[in-house]
């Protein structure tokens, strides 16, 4: 998926990194205090639904919503990375 979007190899790394603060990387993560949910961590969890109706179980769905959001908000892994590192959130 990263590389079907252009970015290069080295942006994994930085998703890694990302969503491993995030959420571990578990579908089911929710944020107690905020209500955020999933892998990227979406706020709320039913945005998800864009991008399959399946958003609350499925992997797949939550990886695609997920990088669609770090690109249009952050352009890559990386810049979402770079965010979080400073502010601790992204």
């Amino acid at each position: 998926m990263i590389v079907q979007r252009g970015w290069a190899d080295s942006e994994y790394d930085c998703l890694v990194l990302l969503w491993n603060r995030e959420s571990g990387w578990n579908v089911y993560a929710e944020n107690k205090s905020s209500g955020a949910y999933g892998i990227p961590q979406s706020l709320p969890g039913s945005k998800m639904a864009v991008a399959g109706s399946d958003w609350a179980t499925s992997a797949s769905t939550q990886i695609t919503w997920g990088l669609g959001y770090i690109s249009g908000r952050y352009g890559s892994p990386c810049g979402a990375w770079a965010h979080s590192e400073s502010v601790g959130w992204y």
